[in-house]
């Protein structure tokens, strides 16, 4: 045992939590109590800015009576995993939605978005295979990349999209079956990634593309080929869809080797009847008339907040941890639920606001928000 190590599991567990403490990094869930952007805080009236729920349909009528069918006729969970008779009618008519919205030729549930991507990238990754994935991809997409690696594949991070670099080391890995994974949407800046251009790198050296679609509320679903390549989209059912859950989209051929290899589908419960009928029920509204009015609602706060921004995910960036947390504390103060994002979730320097739009927001919120950002730059941040 190291002289700087504990023996103990006790003073381990202390000295580990004391080390964050120590850092001014330690964090706490607290409860909000909402259905909707405005809800209660430690007991003050507030209004979230930190929410993925970017259409709002996790308070939508039809997605809650969707819901609350679903348990009437099939209870509140699924008792067992979806080969162990753990699958519904339900989840196989969202599957069969999911595919069609995605333009693939099949899709299959994941119990999380977290799930589908440890599930594909470590069914994907072995001897002979080498991933790359840019550096800001979602902990999901790392983790899986870290399962792929201990199964054998070699897995090359570059540079924030920097296609340079992914075309050097593609081009040094010729030989070699590749993938590339990306988020579309990266989750703390709000930016988009190059995929028309990602996807004729792939198609250069038959490579698959994955995206994880999680945030591209506001983004084109990109066709399943584009450029020559095969396109798998991950996506989740708890932001654009209000839900809880996860898929994968694409050829049959993958879908099924999925359901026969994935752990993450294998050996867990399958997704609840309600949030798959609440999902399925988003999905038509999505692809209907107020789908669209929902989207263009968004689209519009957006601009106001940062005209011409790509996604609903606005990032002030402030650098500094303290005043990140400071201008956090200010906006609760003023009745704005707007989260400091710091280290380790964003590089150190780089600590900022991350303001999350939905098409829930009124014009009144909106300015209100507006106001409040105003001030702190008033204030010098």
């Amino acid at each position: 045992m190291s002289e700087n190590q504990p023996s103990d599991w006790p003073t381990w567990l202390v000295a580990e939590n004391d080390s964050i403490k120590s850092s001014d990094r330690w964090r706490s869930p607290r409860s909000f109590d909402a259905n909707g952007p405005v809800g209660i805080l430690d007991g003050q009236t507030v209004v979230s800015f930190a929410s993925n729920d970017y259409l709002g349909l996790t308070s939508h009528p039809a997605v809650k009576a969707a819901a609350q069918d679903a348990i009437d006729r099939w209870g509140t969970g699924s008792g067992a995993s979806r080969l162990v008779v753990g699958s519904r009618p339900i989840h196989h008519e969202l599957e069969l939605n999911l595919a069609r919205w995605r333009g693939t030729e099949s899709a299959v549930l994941f119990p999380t978005g977290f799930a589908a991507n440890l599930g594909l990238l470590a069914t994907l990754g072995g001897r002979g295979v080498v991933i790359h994935s840019d550096e800001l991809n979602h902990a999901s997409i790392i983790d899986g990349c870290r399962m792929a690696r201990s199964n054998g594949a070699e897995v090359l991070t570059y540079p924030h999209l920097d296609l340079e670099t992914l075309a050097a080391n593609m081009e040094s890995h010729s030989d070699a079956r590749q993938v590339v994974v990306t988020d579309s949407v990266f989750s703390m800046d709000g930016d988009v990634a190059p995929i028309a251009q990602l996807a004729a790198r792939c198609a250069r050296y038959s490579a698959l593309l994955i995206l994880d679609e999680a945030h591209a509320v506001l983004e084109p679903i990109q066709p399943p080929q584009l450029s020559g390549t095969t396109i798998v989209q991950v996506g989740t059912l708890s932001k654009t869809l209000g839900a809880l859950g996860g898929f994968v989209a694409g050829p049959t051929v993958l879908v099924d080797l999925l359901v026969n290899r994935a752990r993450t589908y294998i050996f867990t419960t399958a997704p609840s009847p309600a949030d798959s009928a609440a999902a399925l029920a988003a999905i038509e509204i999505l692809q209907s008339d107020e789908g669209a009015a929902l989207r263009d609602r968004l689209r519009s706060s957006v601009d106001r907040i940062r005209p011409d921004h790509p996604s609903p995910i606005i990032p002030i960036v402030l650098g500094d941890e303290a005043a990140a947390l400071r201008a956090s504390q200010q906006l609760l103060e003023r009745g704005l639920l707007v989260p400091a994002i710091r280290p380790p979730t964003v590089p150190v320097g780089s600590s900022r606001l991350r303001v999350a739009l939905s098409a829930a927001h009124t014009d009144e919120q909106i300015d209100a928000l507006l106001d409040a950002l105003n001030t702190l730059e008033t204030d010098g941040g």
